[in-house]
């Protein structure tokens, strides 16, 4: 082990107070985030500026990513910006077969730090991130087509929190079994039977990440910092169009691990050539003990069938829908509904796609309205939200890759088109592809159109599918999320009766809701600390972020025994 610049002491005096405070935030469940939102925010105390944050992103592009880890046998890169520059970032290739075991080597020294330890260590990498998160923001930006502030908070304090968040609920479980016990059985006459116990919780082995293309840190943290705060070595296997935010994450953390005296191999990158595919190889080695995996249902599920091997935690697709059944502020449903529908060109997990809505309209405070204007009412809604192109660009950012593009062209052809999209213009970034999205009616009785809402479709498309009654909409619903599972679930109601249907139906199905949202809170945000990502509980992913379910299996505790 190599010697230690960080102390226990200093990581301690730096970081034991937000430890608190977030063990404190995880069972209050109330707002809380030592990571400011604001890019004015940074700039002091050894925090990037954020003119010294593009710096170093552009002094990253068009250069060799060098991390000094064993096994590199090659250079490999390819990235490309959905707002159209090629990154020229070369990354190292490993040879697995070289770094596994190096990897594995660090893991008892890791395991005897103790979770206190371990704990801090993973705060002083987060706050290290925290300070770059200027630079980090243009990585993310640039590999998964976010608009700017969108790239900066979700990619930034947003996913440091949910980090963060997973440090925490990690050191509560570990330190729920005490360290030693003295144990002493009465045996009547004779002297008791007494025995020291210690108890040590020990990581399983090697965790792997595989990383996704729209939100490679948001959804990369929770189980980075899950695993590694719980003894476990990670290896980090990005997505081959997000490679960039996910190494500069391990070369913040390889460094932190070094000069707190522990082997920087604890983390790693596995950075693939094009066309190579190691995902399925690494998933099922057996020195891979856990996965960590955002993506598509279709992968997710092989990885679940196998790499048996391994604690798996997935997050796959779902088809997110919201029940419109009545409202008493029409004109916020709209707007909170509009904004929804278009936030990231609808490349959220959490977004809307289905808007079942009453064959007899709804009542409203604005007076009834028909299916037809409701329908027409949202399209105006995101029309007049996305009506001006420098407003659309900061809120829609970039399509992420031609299969959304292509889904969301092929969308129009599905039933009549209540909202076209439209192209439009950035331009600071000529060549990137930014759509608005499209709304399509569909009738929810008919089997072709059951074939489209019942199916995930991924982008800036929303279908307002027609249901005779509020009933059969909350049948529908029950039927979407048991099957094609939901990451969120909405609805707009002033019946406490149909109220109570809904949440019956969520809390049966195991689905997230959020009721009458009209402000400034979206069904597809979620907030760290208080609101669960995911549940766990249905198709759409079988962990939620974060719970302590997503931690405990992480390590097993080891009881020695010895006669006291």
């Amino acid at each position: 082990m190599a010697a230690a610049q960080l102390t226990t002491d200093h990581l301690s005096e730096r970081h034991r107070p937000t430890l608190d405070q977030a063990l404190e935030a995880i069972r209050t469940r109330a707002y809380w985030s030592p990571h400011p939102e604001h890019p004015k925010a940074y700039g002091e105390n050894g925090s990037l500026s954020a003119a010294d944050g593009l710096e170093a992103h552009k002094a990253t592009l068009h250069s060799r990513f060098e991390l000094d880890q064993p096994g590199t046998d090659g250079w490999t890169g390819g990235e490309v910006s959905p707002y159209g520059p090629e990154l020229g970032v070369e990354y190292p290739h490993a040879d697995v077969d070289v770094l596994l075991p190096a990897m594995r080597a660090g893991m008892a020294a890791w395991r005897d730090a103790g979770p206190q330890t371990r704990a801090l260590v993973c705060l002083e990498i987060l706050a290290r991130i925290s300070a770059r998160t200027h630079e980090f923001a243009h990585a993310v930006m640039h590999t998964s087509g976010q608009a700017f502030m969108m790239a900066f908070q979700a990619g930034g304090p947003h996913a440091q929190d949910r980090g963060l968040e997973a440090v925490a609920y990690a050191y509560a479980e570990q330190t729920r079994t005490p360290l030693t016990a003295d144990w002493s059985k009465p045996q009547g006459k004779r002297d008791p039977l007494e025995l020291r116990k210690t108890f040590t919780p020990a990581g399983r082995g090697i965790s792997l990440l595989i990383g996704c293309n729209t939100f490679p840190t948001w959804n990369g943290y929770p189980g980075l910092f899950a695993s590694l705060a719980t003894g476990n070595p990670v290896l980090v296997k990005p997505h081959p169009r997000a490679v960039l935010p996910l190494a500069l994450t391990v070369r913040v953390a390889r460094e932190v691990l070094a000069e707190a005296g522990y082997d920087p191999n604890l983390v790693a990158l596995a950075v693939e050539r094009p066309g190579e595919g190691i995902a399925k190889e690494l998933a099922v080695r057996p020195e891979i003990r856990i996965i960590d995996y955002t993506g598509s249902t279709s992968f997710g599920d092989w990885l679940e069938a196998n790499a048996r091997q391994a604690q798996v935690y997935t997050e796959k697709a779902g088809v997110n829908t919201v029940v419109v059944d009545s409202t008493d502020d029409y004109k916020g449903m709209l707007s909170n509904l509009a904004f929804s529908l278009s936030l990231y060109s609808g490349q959220m997990c959490t977004t809307p796609q289905n808007l079942l809505i009453p064959r007899d309209g709804i009542s409203t405070d604005a007076g009834p309205k028909s299916y037809d204007e409701v329908v027409t009412d949202v399209a105006g809604a995101v029309e007049g939200l996305l009506g001006d192109d420098a407003r659309a660009n900061a809120l829609l950012g970039a399509l992420v890759n031609p299969e959304v593009k292509a889904r969301l062209e092929a969308a129009s052809g599905l039933g009549e088109v209540a909202l076209a999209s439209r192209e439009v213009a950035n331009p600071d970034f000529p060549d990137a592809v930014v759509r608005t999205p499209v709304i399509v009616k569909l009738d929810g009785a008919k089997p072709d159109a059951e074939a489209a809402y019942m199916s995930e479709c991924f982008g800036p498309v929303a279908f307002a599918v027609l249901v005779d009654s509020t009933a059969d909409a909350l049948e529908l619903l029950r039927r979407t999320v048991r099957e094609k599972g939901a990451m969120t679930v909405g609805a707009y109601t002033t019946s406490a009766e149909v109220e109570r249907a809904v949440e019956e139906v969520c809390l049966e199905e195991s689905a997230q809701l959020s009721l009458n949202l009209t402000g400034g809170v979206y069904v597809n945000q979620t907030a760290a600390f208080s609101d669960f990502h995911g549940s766990g509980g249905n198709p759409a992913a079988n962990a939620a972020l974060c719970d302590a379910a997503f931690v405990a299996n992480r390590f097993r505790v080891v009881e020695v025994r010895r006669p006291a």
